[in-house]
């Protein structure tokens, strides 16, 4: 008999499912493609090769060409002009033949003719700076581009080359094959441009209280373009916004500057016993050894009075770098000097911060601490940095890295006032610009391209080594802050952005000269989603040891952003397509719900439900095996009788199950749950993302539950969990610690709360 029913219980079931099925059949729909949010990225990913791998590592037929510079340059501080001749040596390392180089002049951006500002639209703005207005509007403009005086072989013979906009074309006497290497001379000069009222990412700041001027000088010099496996020469026009794809290589530059300037440079200062005083010496030795405060090379006093000089004489400071895919420097007589030393591994790495007194009393208290600060958290992060310093040097307005060398913002007010904003301002460019060396100056990916590649992952890390640094140094943190104030990184803070007018969003995986929103494409949403990635869907452990595999595999090479997703998901066993398709591919925003919550209790009395059921297929309630029966509470089979019964009591069926099936020793840990409760989750949001959840009971405790994104891959909009609990439960929310970028928390709570969500609250912060 207890067969016959097992049976017929089968049998029941498969009715369910034979229902549904003829049901659907009365009214197809038409059939469609895949567009399930789980579905892998093969239709977005390169096929693996032997260049590039399907794990996301370098292939066994990966290379890189080689690009290696001698360099003599002079600043003519007078007219604020760069002259420079440079030799470079280009070796093919590809497995192509090569008939012509590519050659970037990015300072044509600034040339009379340049077509930039014609990309723009314009209008009349309400108001306008004055400097602004008059350069745009009364003046002929600024005229910086290259002048390109000669290109020549080594036995110098002119080269053909043409010039287009920001790229020049050198033709090769003869075709490069494998291996070939080619060696050519550029002679050239250009007018510096004054980057505070021109704008441009170098140039000089002109102090006309003492006539002085601070130069940050890089994109100074005619820089090879890449030519890769991907799409052979990165030859896109720069535009000004999207940065550079450049290959690595040695670079021997001898920079001449009035004697009187103080300067540092990306690579090794090879003559410094030449351009230091005796004096300088000594305190750089002292500065070799210190490894808790900076010791000051150039003093505050000694910088004042070189500001009066005004040299006439020239000094040649020479540098050699080794393996670097570009070059920058600055220079002025104003600049006060301080170092001190990290340790990161097992050496000693030079924390440098060159300022003019304008930049004090805020930049001797924090820039060469937010250096070795930095060092020591995208050390741990990544590799151990592998240069021999790092340089930090203050230049209004700007925020710009090259290898070893940054310039950053945030100069105090003239009395030395300073507030909590200029404060923060100035550690985080800091961390951000000196954390480039490692995205891209050594990871070096294609920013021409995929901007997000340095800037996001670069904002990612910088979230984590801000929190390293108010930690570290506490002193820095305003009365009452306990935590470094970081104005990216947090889930919450990307909110308006991912919640605005889907008009003017971009996908991350969009050109950065394309994008709206610039800062918030390429810097904030990436940064984001890696940390969320972090924190709330991978666990620091795994996603710390994968993001460390690629920076690794990917060090001192050209990685492409299948590279990055790739090998985030080889070396954590997490398959993570559906991120990288929401998160990246799309602009969905994240808006998980809760839709409804039915609390049940359990009963042996056949409900109305499976009556209806049994007769429409005309079966007898006594052919089914025992059953256990949901009542809903509120329903016209609950009974109060039910609320206070104990679940073996309201259901024989069950102790007799129980007794019949478990040893005496396995009933002692059966649990018999009073309440029971079908959670309803909603998504009117596009993006997939887990579930969290915190169930709240009547006797005060809480209880979190995750449920993993992966339950949303058969139904996109709604999931439903049976949750069954020996306590009531008073109250539910979801993502309570606001992490994972829920633009509207007000569906986000049971009983319902009435309250703004976070976007609706930020606009009426702004409307006010």
């Amino acid at each position: 008999m207890k067969t016959l029913k097992y049976l017929v219980f089968s049998l029941f079931f498969i009715s369910v499912t034979a229902y549904g099925q003829d049901a659907e059949q009365a009214d197809r729909e038409p059939g469609h493609t895949n567009n399930n949010k789980f579905k892998q990225l093969y239709d977005e990913f390169a096929t693996p090769n032997m260049f590039r791998t399907g794990s996301g590592a370098p292939g066994p037929a990966y290379y890189q060409q080689q690009a290696d510079y001698k360099m003599d340059i002079e600043i003519d501080d007078e007219n604020a002009r760069l002259y420079g001749k440079e030799v470079i040596t280009y070796t093919n390392n590809s497995p192509d033949v090569l008939r012509y180089l590519w050659i970037q002049l990015d300072q044509n951006m600034r040339a009379r003719d340049s077509k930039t500002p014609l990309i723009q639209g314009s209008g009349f703005a309400p108001a306008q700076q004055t400097s602004g207005f008059t350069s745009q509007y009364l003046t002929e403009g600024f005229d910086g581009g290259f002048r390109i005086e000669t290109v020549k072989d080594m036995n110098g013979k002119d080269l053909p080359y043409m010039i287009n906009r920001t790229m020049m074309r050198v033709e090769l006497p003869k075709a490069m094959k494998t291996g070939d290497k080619f060696s050519f001379s550029i002679k050239w000069w250009y007018n510096i441009n004054d980057h505070v009222n021109k704008r441009g990412r170098s140039g000089y700041e002109y102090f006309p209280k003492d006539g002085n001027r601070a130069y940050v000088i890089a994109q100074f010099y005619p820089r090879m373009a890449v030519y890769s496996d991907v799409e052979g020469w990165q030859n896109s026009q720069f535009w000004g916004r999207d940065e550079f794809a450049l290959p690595f290589g040695n670079f021997e530059v001898n920079i001449t500057v009035p004697s009187d300037h103080i300067l540092d440079a990306t690579g090794k200062l090879m003559n410094r016993k030449e351009v230091f005083s005796k004096t300088m010496m000594q305190r750089y030795e002292r500065a070799k050894k210190s490894y808790d405060e900076p010791v000051v090379i150039v003093t505050q006093e000694e910088a004042e009075a070189a500001e009066m000089n005004n040299s006439t004489t020239k000094k040649t400071w020479k540098f050699y770098a080794e393996n670097v895919r570009d070059y920058g420097f600055a220079s002025s007589r104003k600049f006060i000097w301080d170092m001190m030393a990290v340790k990161v591994g097992d050496k000693d790495v030079m924390a440098v911060s060159l300022y003019p007194k304008e930049g004090n009393p805020l930049w001797e208290l924090w820039s060469t601490k937010a250096i070795a600060s930095t060092l020591k958290s995208y050390s741990r992060m990544t590799f151990d940095y592998p240069y021999h310093k790092a340089i930090s040097v203050h230049a209004k307005n700007q925020g710009m890295e090259y290898p070893m060398i940054c310039w950053n913002y945030g100069r105090p007010n003239e009395d030395g006032t300073f507030s909590d904003r200029t404060k923060y301002g100035m550690i985080s460019v800091i961390i951000h610009e000196v954390g480039h060396n490692y995205f891209p100056m050594i990871v070096n990916s294609d920013e021409r391209q995929w901007t997000w590649m340095d800037e996001g992952l670069n904002t990612f890390v910088q979230y984590v080594a801000e929190q390293d640094f108010g930690e570290w140094y506490p002193a820095a943190l305003s009365q009452g802050q306990t935590k470094y104030p970081s104005r990216r990184g947090p889930a919450k803070n990307i909110v308006p952005y991912m919640g605005g007018d889907q008009d003017f969003i971009a996908p991350i995986m969009t050109k950065g000269l394309n994008t709206y929103q610039f800062g918030n494409n390429a810097y904030g949403k990436p940064g984001t989603a890696l940390n969320i990635l972090r924190e709330t869907i991978m666990g620091r452990e795994l996603f710390d040891y994968a993001f460390k595999e690629y920076s690794q595999r990917w060090m001192f090479k050209h990685p492409t952003p299948e590279d990055f997703f790739r090998t985030m998901e080889d070396a954590s066993a997490f398959d993570l397509d559906w991120f990288w398709r929401g998160w990246f591919y799309t602009t969905d925003y994240v808006d998980i719900g809760l839709k409804e919550v039915k609390k049940y209790y359990v009963s042996s009395e056949p409900n109305e439900w499976i009556k209806n059921f049994a007769m429409q297929r005309g079966m007898e309630l006594s052919d089914l095996p025992p059953l256990v029966y949901m009542v809903e509470e509120g329903s016209e089979e609950f009974k109060e009788s039910m609320r206070d019964g104990s679940l073996l009591e309201n259901v024989p069926s069950v102790k007799e199950y129980i007794m019949d099936n478990f040893s005496e020793e396995e009933r002692k840990s059966i649990k018999e749950p009073k309440y029971f409760y079908n959670v309803t989750f909603e998504k009117p949001g596009g993006l997939v993302m887990p579930i969290i959840v915190e169930y709240t009971y009547d006797d005060g405790t809480s209880k979190r539950e995750t449920y993993p994104a992966q339950i949303w891959r058969l139904n996109d909009m709604e999931v439903s969990k049976a949750i069954a609990s020996d306590k009531e439960i008073v109250a539910i929310t979801v993502d309570p610690d606001e992490e994972t970028a829920d633009i509207d928390s007000s569906n986000n709570s049971w009983p319902k709360e009435i309250k703004q969500s976070k976007f609706d609250q930020f606009k009426n912060k702004v409307k006010n």
